[in-house]
């Protein structure tokens, strides 16, 4: 029922994409149609941000981002090519053509979306919080002037150490922030809820937990070339987001990857839950 659906939704943002005046069809459908003529969508996603996307025990990138980047692929009929981004370069990779569609756990940020082309609805939401052993901290307050482990590019960092005098000491990567907060070198690792949620249901930090109220709800955004947003490409884009929302795919996507049922998903597939007449 969801692919059926997800397949009529699709058809009718592609026929609605190709009725745009033609001057701005030839603009700006060279994405869409560079990714058909060579039969491979290139998506640039995280490889060390579970259950979003990383790699499993053989070294293969797995996770409901990577999954996402598979129906784009599969709704174009091409095969798919991923590309592993970090925070610190992800908009890079899309402005340098190296990538098609960065699916990345990206927030929709005003300054971004003077970069990258971020088609809307928004896909998923998530805010601030930190990951800590359990009794070590109670509220925000208690990071003042103690060591902060974040991950290098992460926006988090700045918003915490301003905010509540926190010293950040950013890692390349998340495996090695929490590394650090294992070995004892920060009293807690900020970073977003949802990837804390994960890491606590995956019952390797069982004397660990997430003890503040998530602070700065903010929506995750896909991008594409900024040039490449009011056309054929990011129109597509756009459709694949709605249909996401509408099919429930964002929830079977959820409940595969053990990730706890978010509200913001809940209500974006009411909202837009498609109508059938009687």
């Amino acid at each position: 029922m969801i692919k059926t659906l997800m397949h009529r939704a699709l058809c009718a943002v592609i026929l609605a994409s190709f009725t745009l005046a033609t001057t701005q069809a030839i603009a700006s459908n060279d994405r869409f149609k560079k990714v058909l003529d060579r039969g491979k969508l290139v998506v640039g996603v995280k490889a060390d941000y579970k259950p979003w996307g990383f790699r499993d025990s053989n070294g293969k990138l797995i996770g409901m981002e990577i999954d996402m980047a598979q129906d784009v692929a599969d709704a174009l009929g091409v095969k798919l090519e991923l590309v592993p981004v970090q925070s610190s370069n992800r908009m890079q990779f899309l402005q340098q053509g190296k990538i098609d569609l960065m699916i990345a756990t990206m927030s929709d940020k005003a300054n971004r979306r003077k970069v990258v082309g971020i088609p809307q609805p928004n896909y998923y939401t998530s805010g601030t919080n930190v990951l800590a052993k359990k009794g070590m901290v109670k509220s925000w307050a208690d990071l003042k002037g103690k060591p902060v482990c974040g991950k290098q590019g992460a926006f988090y960092n700045k918003q915490v150490s301003q905010k509540y005098g926190a010293k950040i000491i950013a890692f390349v990567g998340n495996a090695e922030a929490k590394q650090a907060l294992r070995d004892g070198k920060c009293v807690a690792w900020v970073y977003d809820d949802s990837s804390i949620m994960a890491d606590l249901a995956s019952g390797q930090y069982n004397d660990y937990e997430m003890p503040m109220m998530t602070e700065d709800d903010n929506p995750w955004a896909l991008a594409v070339p900024l040039d490449e947003l009011n056309g054929i490409w990011g129109n597509f884009m756009s459709g694949m987001i709605y249909n996401w929302h509408s099919s429930g795919r964002l929830i079977e996507l959820e409940k595969k990857w053990g990730i706890q049922t978010t509200q913001f998903v809940l209500d974006m597939n009411k909202r837009f839950e498609p109508y059938e007449a009687n």
